[in-house]
């Protein structure tokens, strides 16, 4: 039986969604917020060490934990959040949707991460804190710490790119599972940055949330305009 759109049941359930969208939204922002006026005070961060020389030989601070072919499957790992891997995954996705004749839907992508990746940029620009110099670096950096780049581009983009795909389903254990890959791959991504000693955790942490935020951000704008968009065709 189909439920009517002034029933009961369906308006809480409308609440409760919503409620829990604006939640998860304040929890990011709050994490962010947080993050960034520890490292913004100066003070060090006594777990930032920790965690980074948990991950280090402890007779030599150079050699990460784990044998050589791990340190070479970190590297793998962290050139999947790198600028030219996530641009170029961006503009065959762009160019892919252009084909299918859905401009809407490719403007959307490139207009949301590419300025996702400027305020990336500029959030780095603003905070300008300086790499970790505790252990020998694993990876060629050329910009400040602060937030991680590859772990907030690869939230961002991750996450947008699989919101997209989302819409091709209707089932919820194929949703869950492709959700479920994308924060792996995310959460891999940021990991191998600390791993590799180019990044603090907390610089991690802070672009998790700060990309989350974007892409859920982006993710809900676009069901708002397509819902719009659906009542103007009825």
């Amino acid at each position: 039986m189909q439920i009517k759109p002034n029933n009961p049941a369906l308006t809480s359930l409308v609440k409760f969604s919503t409620i829990l969208w604006l939640s998860l939204f304040c929890v990011l922002a709050w994490l962010f917020i947080e993050l960034a006026l520890l490292v913004n005070s100066g003070s060090p961060l006594s777990w930032d060490r920790s965690i980074m020389l948990a991950m280090r030989n402890p007779l030599d601070l150079g050699d990460p934990i784990g044998p050589a072919w791990f340190e070479e499957l970190m590297r793998d790992v962290t050139a999947l959040g790198g600028t030219g891997i996530l641009s170029l995954l961006t503009l065959l996705t762009c160019a892919y949707l252009f084909m299918q004749k859905n401009s809407t839907l490719a403007w959307f992508v490139l207009i949301t991460i590419g300025t996702g990746m400027l305020c990336s940029f500029a959030l780095k620009y603003g905070f300008s804190r300086p790499r970790p110099e505790l252990v020998a670096h694993g990876s060629y950096v050329y910009t400040s710490s602060f937030p991680s780049g590859h772990s907030m581009m690869s939230a961002v983009v991750y996450f947008i790119l699989t919101g997209v795909l989302l819409q091709t389903q209707t089932r919820r254990r194929i949703k869950i599972f492709m959700l479920s890959c994308t924060a792996m791959v995310v959460v891999l991504i940021g990991l191998s940055r600390v791993y590799l000693g180019v990044h603090w955790p907390t610089d991690v942490l802070a672009g998790w949330s700060a990309g989350c935020f974007w892409a859920l951000c982006s993710y809900r704008f676009l069901r708002y305009w397509q819902k719009r968009q659906s009542r103007k065709t009825h």
